[in-house]
């Protein structure tokens, strides 16, 4: 199924939040951010990974849906997703680390794109170092400047895509999730010394002030800093496309 919404906008309009879908958001202040923006429904078990990648460290990202519709009918693609807290805490950070689903198609290899060469050469060596297969993603290589990933303060982000029976293995094997996360942790250089880190912000808020805070930027409920979230949520077809 094609997408329905090209935009964020286009989905809010028709769509309810915390009904229909939900965004959630750990700013930890970190230098880079990692996210699913294609969670809950849409790709399953690509938050729950994102999120332990993410763990107690970095910061954290993920709009899911919360039914399971067709594929396309909550997926926005990569280039076009415009999410505002998705931008901007990724504005906000030096780079990004994207988690994605895709269908299983030949191996289980992690397809790896995105801008940040370095980082994403580095993501793959340390992925093959802990025994998982990479390969560079030549079908959608995410190297487009509006990529969500990309839409960092370097300008780079990496993009990887998990096949539907890797996602099932990682989610169904915490000895296996806890590997392959702390591969990606490992990846991560710290920031360098000249570079002012991102500055941490929380929202505090009355309730009545925070919502109508909230409902001034497209969203009514925000989660930051140190919350533990919910898990992703499993889907029941097969109607995933990559990015």
């Amino acid at each position: 199924m094609a997408d329905r919404y090209t935009s964020f906008t286009d989905l809010a309009a028709n769509e309810r939040l915390d009904i229909d879908y939900q965004i959630r958001v750990l700013e930890r202040g970190s230098d880079t951010v990692i996210l699913a923006p294609h969670g809950g429904w849409i790709e399953p078990d690509t938050s729950k990974i994102a999120e332990a990648i993410a763990g107690s460290v970095f910061s954290f990202y993920a709009f899911e849906s919360l039914r399971n519709a067709p594929h396309g009918h909550f997926h926005i693609t990569s280039h076009r997703f415009d999410e505002p807290n998705a931008v901007t805490i990724l504005g906000r950070s030096w780079t990004a680390i994207a988690v994605h689903g895709r269908r299983d198609e030949g191996t289980d290899a992690v397809w790896l794109g995105g801008r940040a060469i370095d980082l994403r050469d580095a993501v793959g060596n340390s992925l093959r170092s802990a025994g998982f297969e990479t390969e560079l993603n030549k079908r959608l290589p995410g190297t487009e400047a509006t990529n969500i990933c990309n839409r960092t303060r370097s300008g780079e982000g990496v993009q990887l895509e998990l096949s539907r029976r890797l996602r099932r293995q990682l989610v169904c094997d915490a000895n296996l999730l806890r590997s392959f996360a702390n591969a990606v942790q490992d990846s991560v250089p710290p920031p360098p010394v000249n570079r002012t880190p991102p500055t941490r912000q929380v929202l505090r808020t009355s309730p009545s002030a925070g919502r109508k805070a909230a409902l001034q930027h497209g969203y009514d409920r925000l989660v930051w800093a140190n919350r533990s979230p919910g898990s992703g949520r499993r889907s029941q077809h097969d109607a995933e496309k990559e990015s």
